[in-house]
């Protein structure tokens, strides 16, 4: 709960404003889905995609922000949750800013997500679901995360002793055990333009 105390500071630069001059839609790109689905590679190459497009972006990453913003949380349920929340602020932040953001967090709890969706309004919130299956991320085990899970050595892993609430009805579903990454960025990209958050013609009308 807020202190009475503090008061809403209003400023006469809006969202509006901000997006206006760098001639996008801002917006959150949620990627979800189990350690080593792919979420990392994915924000990474949409990112680089945006980029080449000249929109303005930013990505959040899982790993990233618990080396600075989120350093003093730990693995369970209630730090996980706490973990979501101050990425979804971070988050609303950077889009009132006029950013297109885009985070990779395993984000587990469908009320946690639930939780940062209410937080933007129609059209700023894309849910990308990486459903690759457990067993495929636990043969890529890019961490060694899996293998320490198993002996017990990480308590509380996503997959392993931790659950995953796969959404129910994302924006977008994506398998890097049978797409590429470019077939899904390529999937990806023509959601978003169908929604017209991004303008297809953007990178032609600057060359």
């Amino acid at each position: 709960m807020v202190d009475a105390n503090i008061v809403w500071q209003d400023f006469k630069l809006q969202r509006q404003d901000r997006a206006q001059i760098k001639g996008q839609k801002p917006c959150l790109i949620w990627f979800t889905g189990l350690s080593g689905s792919g979420k990392s590679t994915l924000s990474n190459a949409l990112d680089i995609e945006l980029h080449k497009r000249h929109y303005h972006t930013y990505v959040l990453d899982g790993d990233n922000i618990r080396h600075g913003l989120n350093k003093d949380l730990s693995f369970s349920d209630s730090d996980r949750i706490e973990n979501i929340r101050r990425v979804a602020e971070a988050s609303k932040l950077l889009v009132d800013a006029g950013i297109i953001v885009m985070t990779a967090f395993i984000s587990p709890f469908k009320a946690d997500r639930e939780m940062v969706k209410a937080l933007f309004g129609e059209g700023e919130f894309t849910e990308v679901f990486v459903n690759t299956p457990l067993h495929i991320c636990e043969q890529r085990d890019p961490k060694g995360l899996y293998q320490k899970a198993r002996r017990g050595d990480i308590k509380n892993f996503t997959g392993i002793d931790s659950p995953y609430e796969p959404p129910e009805s994302p924006d977008i579903m994506v398998d890097t055990s049978n797409e590429t990454t470019e077939e899904s960025i390529a999937k990806i990209i023509s959601y978003l333009e169908e929604r017209k958050i991004i303008n297809p013609l953007r990178n032609l009308e600057d060359e």
